[in-house]
C-alpha cells in the first residue's frame, strides 16, 4: 500500500472556509471531564460562531484519547462533516506530546475509511506526528483479499503550523512521509504470509528495492554459504526445500560521518523445526522476518532521507521447518567466524542466523552495530506487548533506549547478567543456544548475540517479539498485523548519528 497524497494547507479561516475537503479533522483535549478545542482548531471554530466545543460537548465529546465525534456543518463550511478526534489529557502545562497527536491522526484516519479527501489541523500542534499518524493510520494490507472494502482517505490538505518557514514546513512533510512510507514496506513484508514470501522471494524484493534505491545489493545463495562458513543459517535452513540466504545491502552517503551495521532477523516462517511449537497460534509465527523487514525499510530510508553515513544491513534469511534435513537438537554447528554452538533447543533459531551474521557484518569496521529481532518469548512475558527489550553496551543501549521512547514505539533498557553466561556453558561446544532454564530468557539470549560481537564495537540488541505484531483491535496508528516497529527508531538512532556522532 502506498500512503495518501498529501499537501500543505494555511489554516486561516478562509483557507478552512473554501477548502474541497470532504471531512475537517481537529482535535479535542480532555480538560476537567469534558471536550475542549485543541490548537489549531480555531479557524474551525469561528464559523460555528465560537460555539463548536459547546456542540461537541452535547454529542458526548469528552477529548479522551482517541474518542471519534462527527458534526455535520450543515453549511457552515464546504466540508460536509467535522471529525472531532480525541488527544487524551495535556500536560502540566498543556502541553501535548508528538504521540498524542500521532495517535489521534491514526484513529481519524481509520474513521475516514472511504473519503476521497480530508483537511487536518492536527498538523498545528505537530506536523511530523500528523502526517506519520495519518499515513500509518490509513494502512490496510487488501492485497489477498477478494473484495477489500472501502479505499483508505486519498488526499489529506495539513495546515500548515504556525511557527516555522513554509521550507522548513515542506522538508518535515516529506521526511514524515518517508518515515511513513519505510514502516509500510516493513508492515507489507511483515503481512504477506510465508508461501509467498520465503528466503528466496524476500532476497528478490530486496533487490528490487536496492535497485530503485540506489543501493548495493548482494546475495549469497545456500552454495556461497556452505563454501563460506555460515553454519548457523545453513542450520536453521537446512530443514525446509525453501533454501537459506544472507542479504547485503549498502547505502553510502555523501562525505559519511560513521558507519552503523544493521542485522535483522529474517525468519520467514517458523514453525520451531524439530522443538516444534504448539499448534495454538503458530500462524503469528509468519512474523518472526519482523527484524528483517525493519532492517530493510531502514536502509532504503536512510538512503531517500539522504543521511550522511554508510548504512550496511546484513538479513539472515531461513525457513524453520521440521523433516528429514532439519538440525537436530544436540547438533553442533560451526558458526561464521569459528565459534561453535550446541543445539539444545530447535526453536531457539534466530540467535543462531543473527550470530552468522553479526560476525559478517562486524568485518566492515562499523562504528555502531544495530540488531532487531522478534527474538524470545521472554521479552513478552517481561515488558508486554508494546515496549521493546533493549540490550547491549551499556551507554549506546540506553542512547537507543531514549530514542525509542521519543518516538512513540517505545523501549526499556535491559541488562546482561554476568552470572547468566555459565548457563550458557555447552559440555561439547563453546557455548548452547539455550540455557537449561526458564528464567531470563531475555537476557540469556541477549548474551548469546554479544559472544559474536566484535571487541570494542557500540551495539545494541532491540528484542521486538511483542511489538513488530498486533494480534489485538487497532488502535492509534496500528492496525492489525505487522506494526513496522522499530523502523521510527532505526531512523532516530540513524538521525541522531548523523547529527551527533
Amino acid at each position: 500500500m502506498t500512503v495518501p497524497k498529501f499537501a500543505l494547507s494555511e489554516n486561516s479561516e478562509a483557507a478552512v472556509g473554501k477548502s474541497r475537503a470532504e471531512v475537517i479533522v481537529l482535535g479535542t483535549v480532555q480538560a476537567g471531564g469534558q471536550a475542549e478545542l485543541a490548537p489549531g482548531a480555531e479557524a474551525v471554530d469561528a464559523a460555528f460562531e465560537g460555539k463548536l466545543a459547546e456542540v461537541l460537548r452535547t454529542l458526548g465529546a469528552t477529548g479522551k484519547a482517541e474518542e471519534i465525534v462527527k458534526l455535520p456543518t450543515l453549511g457552515k463550511l464546504n466540508a460536509g462533516v467535522v471529525l472531532a478526534v480525541g488527544l487524551g489529557k495535556a500536560g502540566e502545562s498543556g502541553e501535548i506530546t508528538a504521540e498524542q497527536v500521532r495517535r489521534a491522526a491514526g484513529a481519524a484516519a481509520r474513521s475516514l475509511t472511504g473519503t476521497d479527501r480530508a483537511f487536518s489541523t492536527l498538523s498545528a500542534v505537530d506536523l511530523q506526528a500528523a502526517v506519520e499518524g495519518t499515513a500509518l493510520g490509513a494502512y490496510s494490507f487488501t492485497e489477498y483479499k477478494s473484495e477489500p472494502g472501502d479505499a483508505a482517505v486519498s488526499k489529506v490538505d495539513f495546515a500548515s503550523p504556525a511557527e516555522g518557514t513554509a521550507r522548513d514546513h515542506k522538508a518535515t512533510l516529506k521526511a514524515a512521509t518517508s518515515i511513513a512510507e519505510a514502516v509500510i514496506i516493513a508492515r507489507d513484508l511483515i503481512n504477506t504470509p510465508p508461501n509467498d514470501l520465503f528466503p528466496a522471494s524476500f532476497a528478490d524484493r530486496a533487490k528490487k528495492l536496492a535497485e530503485q534505491n540506489g543501493l548495493e545489493f548482494e546475495v549469497l545463495d545456500e552454495k556461497a554459504l556452505k563454501r563460506k562458513g555460515y553454519g548457523g543459517i545453513l542450520g536453521v535452513g537446512g530443514g525446509s526445500a525453501r533454501q537459506p540466504r544472507l542479504v547485503r545491502l549498502a547505502y553510502r552517503g555523501a562525505k559519511p560521518v560513521k558507519k552503523i551495521a544493521l542485522v535483522g532477523k529474517g525468519i520467514t516462517f517458523d514453525s520451531g523445526g524439530i522443538s516444534i511449537k504448539p499448534a495454538a497460534n503458530m500462524d503469528h509465527m509468519t512474523s518472526d522476518m519482523s527484524g528483517a523487514a525493519g532492517v530493510l525499510a531502514s536502509v532504503v530510508l536512510a538512503a531517500k532521507l539522504k543521511y550522511p553515513l554508510e548504512v550496511i544491513a546484513h538479513i539472515p534469511l531461513a525457513e524453520n521447518l521440521p523433516s528429514g534435513t532439519s538440525y537436530r537438537p544436540g547438533d553442533v554447528l560451526s558458526m561464521y567466524g569459528g565459534k561453535t554452538v550446541e543445539v539444545l533447543n530447535t526453536d531457539a533459531e534466530g540467535r543462531l542466523v543473527l550470530a552468522d551474521a553479526m560476525v559478517r557484518a562486524a568485518e566492515d569496521d562499523p562504528d555502531y552495530l544495530i540488531e532487531t529481532s522478534t527474538l524470545t518469548g521472554a521479552q513478552v512475558v517481561a515488558l508486554g506487548n508494546r515496549t521493546a527489550g533493549i540490550m547491549g553496551s551499556d551507554d549506546f543501549r540506553d542512547r537507543v533506549a531514549e530514542i525509542a521512547r521519543a518516538t512513540g514505539e517505545g523501549g526499556w533498557a535491559m541488562p546482561l547478567p554476568e552470572e547468566l553466561r555459565a548457563d550458557l556453558d555447552s559440555r561439547l561446544a563453546d557455548l548452547a543456544n539455550v540455557t537449561g532454564h526458564r528464567w531470563g530468557g531475555m537476557l540469556a539470549a541477549g548474551i548469546f548475540l554479544r559472544e559474536f560481537v566484535a571487541d570494542e564495537l557500540p551495539w545494541v540488541h532491540i528484542d521486538i517479539a511483542g511489538p513488530s505484531f498486533n494480534t489485538s483491535g487497532p488502535w492509534g496508528y496500528t492496525g492489525k498485523g505487522g506494526t513496522g516497529v522499530p523502523v521510527r527508531t532505526i531512523a532516530a538512532v540513524l538521525a541522531d548519528i548523523a547529527a551527533n556522532g
